[in-house]
């Protein structure tokens, strides 16, 4: 059967990969909807290309563009949030949730509480709204999907087992550019240096979330909701050839472990696909030449933002919240050149005490936290330069 598609996000780079995927297996998949943040141009010829019959734009100001663009496609335009909630919640047996940052918190719990199978590329939905989100998903009976190349090796790992199975979850690291790096190295970093990953093309902030090794706490909160385990059966395993995607620990012993270059196309495919599996373009792991395969603790003195996660994690409540958004303010800053490097860090861990652990009741309430954090953290920076 023909699978309905709804891509949010699709004019990204997650979204340019699923596309990349859907063109070589036409006859398994139906684009239903697209949405785009601000780019209305690479949304109207992607609806040119897959026959979508809604395509929304978030920015608002930009529907009259759209909706020009997309005269004699057959296509509807909208814009807005509340478009871009329908359009999750709408006609699509699978949604790609790829909307970047907070802006793609409403849509994603839109899709979830319409019981819809969600394909999750969006770090916060569950870093920022973890409990409100896998709640909707019992209650509506959606089922959550990793397209994160870590959560998605455990998830393929996981097939078939009871969780009173499992001992514990290890999710590797490349270390990201400065995993041997030295104290005075870090401590001068400049954009470009962190921004510039050895084994991974990616965006400048996830290159410096990687940088700071944050992006792995940031998984580490999402594999507590995705697969409901304790921090204390979590672990991060510096990895860096980035080949084992990620392991899985089971009472007897045994350990299971998803291998493969990285190429996002690998875990899309296996979401797009799931329960079964379908060919990608991704090249095949020579492990012959690639020859050996390392592995080492991580740092949580040079890397306190793990150490500063794992804490978020363990207090809950809005921690979590605080967390990602003063992280997304530090970052921001650092690569605007108004903070050092390794400020990132302490402008979190400063952020986090304000933190009161009242756990948010509502998307609303999360979006509230996000706002009063930035303004604190943007505060804070201001503050240290002067």
């Amino acid at each position: 059967m023909t699978r309905k598609l709804a891509i949010l996000g699709a004019t990204g780079s997650i979204g340019t990969s699923t596309l990349d995927l859907i063109a070589r297996s036409p006859d398994r998949f139906e684009v239903t909807t697209v949405t785009a943040a601000t780019n209305v141009e690479a949304l109207a010829d992607i609806v040119r290309r897959t026959g979508a019959k809604l395509a929304v734009v978030a920015d608002e100001s930009r529907y009259t563009d759209l909706a020009k663009l997309l005269v004699g496609t057959g296509c509807r335009a909208a814009a807005g949030e509340d478009a871009l909630v329908e359009a999750a919640a709408g006609d699509a047996d699978l949604v790609i949730a790829a909307i970047v940052g907070c802006a793609g918190l409403r849509p994603v719990m839109g899709a979830v509480e319409a019981g819809r199978t969600v394909a999750l590329a969006n770090k916060e939905a569950l870093v920022t709204a973890g409990a409100l989100m896998t709640d909707a998903a019992d209650s509506s009976g959606a089922t959550l999907l990793p397209i994160d190349s870590e959560h998605n090796a455990i998830f393929q790992c996981l097939a078939g087992s009871r969780s009173a199975e499992i001992s514990r979850i290890i999710l590797t690291a490349s270390g990201g550019p400065f995993r041997a790096a030295s104290a005075a190295t870090m401590d001068a970093a400049t954009p470009a240096q962190a921004v510039a990953h050895p084994n991974w093309t990616m965006g400048a902030k996830i290159s410096v979330d990687s940088a700071t090794m944050m992006n792995k706490g940031l998984e580490l909160i999402e594999a507590h909701y995705l697969f409901g385990l304790p921090s204390g059966r979590i672990d991060i395993l510096v990895h860096p050839q980035s080949v084992v995607h990620s392991m899985v620990e089971f009472v007897d012993g045994s350990v299971l472990a998803q291998l493969g270059n990285a190429d996002m196309r690998i875990p899309i495919a296996y979401a797009l696909a799931w329960p079964e599996r379908m060919e990608t373009p991704a090249q095949k792991l020579d492990l012959a030449a690639i020859a050996r395969l390392d592995f080492e603790a991580a740092d949580l003195d040079r890397f306190p933002a793990l150490r500063l996660a794992r804490e978020a994690l363990e207090a809950g409540g809005d921690a979590p919240i605080v967390l990602n958004a003063a992280n997304e303010v530090a970052v921001a800053g650092f690569l605007a050149g108004k903070i050092a490097f390794p400020d990132i860090a302490r402008v979190v861990q400063e952020a986090l005490i304000g933190a009161d652990y009242d756990a948010p009741r509502s998307i609303g309430d999360v979006l509230e936290i996000d706002r009063m954090t930035r303004r604190r953290s943007e505060a804070m920076m201001k503050a240290s330069c002067h």
